[in-house]
């Protein structure tokens, strides 16, 4: 059986990147999938590519976060499954960051995980069903490099309310996970490279050649263990926040 056969996910911020790879891995493995992003014609387009609904929604409003699980319901009348992959990896340091910039960073990266899974976890509840979630975090959540300052102070915020959230809802049976993903290739990362790192052509040539294994972490392997996480096959796993990377924290030369 696939492993998310009959699972009502919802992928936020899934129109690009990491997240739509997840979409494609979620209705591959038989879920009923609705996603979220911004701009309408990306997302209209994978929802008619992977028979996924399609929802715009600007997650840094809090209201539109919640609201995200709110049409999940009105769609299919209850959420399984929760991933929350919406990031914003503008660049700034603790000495260049505005406090507008912060603010970006706070609401995308971390507010609007806390109030899709605020309404998620409340329907969870209200039926009394298990269910499960997977925060897409970073692993600038150790700390990161000076030019992600308030990315790495969002992220690592991620991190502590996903275990917290964890631990508040063990006993409910929603098991709430996290990944702190390393440097990934993706249409996003390019378009980062490009405008604030001026990077040419070839930097994913020139940036898998400085990595151990030679390469950048692709999208389809983080989307299959995502689903990983999701499905029942993750067993009883709850509160991790698993370094999907080929850093090795802690280790030194």
């Amino acid at each position: 059986m696939a492993l998310l056969q009959d699972k009502v996910v919802l992928v936020n911020g899934g129109s690009q990147g990491v997240g739509a790879g997840i979409v494609r891995a979620a209705v591959r493995e038989g879920a009923a999938v609705v996603l979220t992003g911004r701009r309408a014609g990306t997302g209209e387009k994978l929802a008619a590519e992977t028979g996924a609904r399609f929802v715009r929604a600007d997650l840094a409003d809090p209201a539109q976060a919640r609201g995200s699980v709110v049409r999940t319901l009105a769609a299919h009348g209850r959420i399984d499954c929760l991933v929350n992959a919406a990031g914003l990896t503008s660049r700034g340091s603790l000495l260049d960051t505005t406090p507008e910039l912060f603010d970006q960073h706070m609401a995308v990266n971390l507010r609007a995980p806390f109030f899709s899974m605020q309404a998620a976890v409340a329907d969870m509840k209200a039926r009394a069903a298990p269910g499960t979630i997977v925060n897409i975090i970073s692993n600038c959540a150790h700390g990161g490099p000076p030019f992600l300052a308030p990315y790495s102070a969002a992220k690592a915020g991620l991190a502590g309310l996903t275990r917290n959230a964890a631990h508040a809802h063990r006993w409910d049976r929603i098991r709430i996970n996290g990944l702190n993903i390393g440097w990934t290739d993706t249409e996003g990362e390019d378009a980062v490279q490009r405008a604030f790192h001026g990077a040419g052509d070839d930097w994913r040539e020139r940036a898998a050649a400085a990595q151990p294994m030679g390469r950048l972490g692709q999208v389809d392997e983080i989307a299959d263990f995502v689903v990983f996480l999701l499905s029942d096959r993750s067993g009883v796993v709850t509160g991790s926040v698993i370094d999907w990377d080929q850093t090795v924290f802690g280790g030194m030369d």
